[in-house]
């Protein structure tokens, strides 16, 4: 087989059949809708409403709620994109499994690093701003705070993040129980999160001033892309759905409901968020305003316990992200190891509690080193680098399969098609467009590191040369 069939082979279809795997022993499916739709919100909402704001505002203005839009329009189209792949190809591995299918190995193996790279540096972030929420509430109810050298992130005033590791190993303790486990945990804390942020929209309403919305946008339109593109980072989560494929009952009906479920949710709140943030404050606060919306509650009402409430919200909800997140790469890792494009470690599952183990251990070291050292704006727009890639691939891979596979089952399809899949492409290039030039430079330097992963080790383990199967090349 030449190099370039090896970059090119595809996996079949017939491999990613549901009820072969299950025959293999490997994952269980024990999470129904409701659960999964939760999933998708607990990884999402919290991975950035609870901190962007005093990042964002100060970019665009009150005209960040028309950043919001741009990030949900992005959103909207990659999440009906996924929908269909989900249907079609009911799996772990999320736009990893949907790129081997589609566009090659290769392709597969660069979209793997851009999803590991935006679950691992996404659950640092949010492991980070858990810490300055935790600190929050403890000044907020007894006066008392953690020194800055342990509790900030590298950058802010401290130099390791303790809270930040302490939050990843209490997660990874919870997932090693199992998903079924895990799902309710997260159920609850997402019913909890939204309440939370449900009573932040009510009471900012009550101190709306119409003057807080003018000048709307005093960056113009350049602050309103600039600001789009950090809080697409509020959006990253919506695809950790996907990872669940072998893990939900019923998966080509459940598991486009639950992303498309999700989506709604999601959008719903951050618009309401943003809206009623930036109407109660000047937008020229923000900037540099730690745990910004329990900051928000307190100077609208003139009492304490609004702020402490949510913070303590926040607390308890945005574990839930931390959970859903290592949960997610997790997954990945496990179909990735499964085809031979890492050591079959990362493929085994525990008899008794069927939950990868050993997987859930190496993505909790990682991340909990991450959430230590590492600055928490490199971890925002590298996870969003990753995560608009490897949105762009699933656009791409829904045309692809649409053109090879016609007739094959789907659950759902893209509406509008071809239209909504090529507009997404174009969303996420845009948004990619507008990140920081030093973001560039890191995802270089990580997808270096992919190639010779590659080239190294996985080409030559891959399931599919070590059976000696033809590559699938052309339909």
């Amino acid at each position: 087989m030449s190099l370039s069939q090896q970059l090119l082979r595809r996996k079949p279809l017939a491999a990613f059949d549901e009820s072969a795997t299950e025959r293999e022993g490997g994952l269980r499916r024990t999470v129904g809708a409701f659960q999964l739709t939760m999933i998708g919100v607990g990884a999402t909402i919290g991975t950035g409403i609870f901190f962007t704001l005093s990042t964002a505002v100060p970019e665009a203005g009150p005209a960040v709620i028309v950043s919001f839009v741009i990030g949900a329009v992005t959103a909207a189209l990659t999440a009906l994109c996924y929908a269909e792949l989900t249907s079609a190809v009911p799996v772990s591995g999320s736009s990893y499994s949907y790129a081997y299918a589609t566009l090659g190995e290769l392709v597969a193996w660069l979209v793997g690093a851009c999803l590991l790279l935006e679950y691992a540096v996404s659950g640092a972030a949010i492991a980070v701003s858990w810490g300055q929420y935790l600190n929050d509430l403890t000044q907020r109810l007894f006066g008392w705070q953690m020194p800055a050298a342990i509790a900030n992130p590298p950058g802010d005033g401290g130099y390791v993040n303790l809270p930040g590791v302490v939050l990843v190993v209490l997660c990874c303790l919870l997932l090693v129980r199992g998903a079924k486990e895990s799902a309710v945990v997260n159920t609850i804390m997402v019913v909890i999160k939204l309440a939370v942020l449900a009573l932040f929209v009510v009471i900012a309403l009550s101190g709306f001033h119409a003057g807080n919305l003018h000048p709307f946008a005093p960056m113009g339109f350049a602050g309103i892309s600039a600001a789009a593109s950090s809080v697409f980072f509020s959006f990253i989560g919506l695809d950790a759905v996907s990872t669940a494929g072998e893990e939900v009952r019923n998966p080509r009906r459940t598991l486009p409901l639950a992303i498309i479920g999700a989506l709604l949710v999601v959008t719903a709140f951050y618009c309401l968020v943003a809206f009623a943030g930036v109407g109660a404050q000047k937008w020229t606060v923000f900037k540099g305003q730690d745990a910004g919306l329990s900051a928000i509650l307190q100077n609208v009402t003139g009492q304490t316990w609004p702020g402490a409430l949510l913070s303590a919200g926040a607390v308890i909800s945005i574990i839930s992200v931390t959970l859903v997140v290592i949960y997610g790469q997790t997954r990945i890792l496990y179909s990735m190891g499964r085809d031979g494009m890492l050591p079959a470690m990362f493929s085994r599952v525990s008899p008794r509690s069927g939950t990868p183990v050993g997987n859930t251990v190496v993505v909790g070291a990682f991340i909990a080193v991450l959430a230590a050292v590492v600055p928490l704006d490199w971890l925002a727009d590298l996870t969003s680098m990753g995560t608009l890639v490897a949105f762009a691939v699933v656009s791409v891979g829904v045309v692809v399969l649409r053109v090879r596979e016609p007739q094959l089952p789907r659950g759902f399809k893209v509406p509008g098609y071809p239209v909504v899949p090529v507009l997404s492409v174009g969303f996420c290039a845009y948004l990619i467009w507008n990140l920081p030039p030093e973001t560039f430079g890191f995802f270089a330097a990580w997808i270096v590191l992919a190639l010779a992963v590659y080239f190294g080790y996985s080409r030559k383990h891959s399931v599919l040369e070590s059976r000696q199967e033809e590559p699938v090349l052309t339909r």
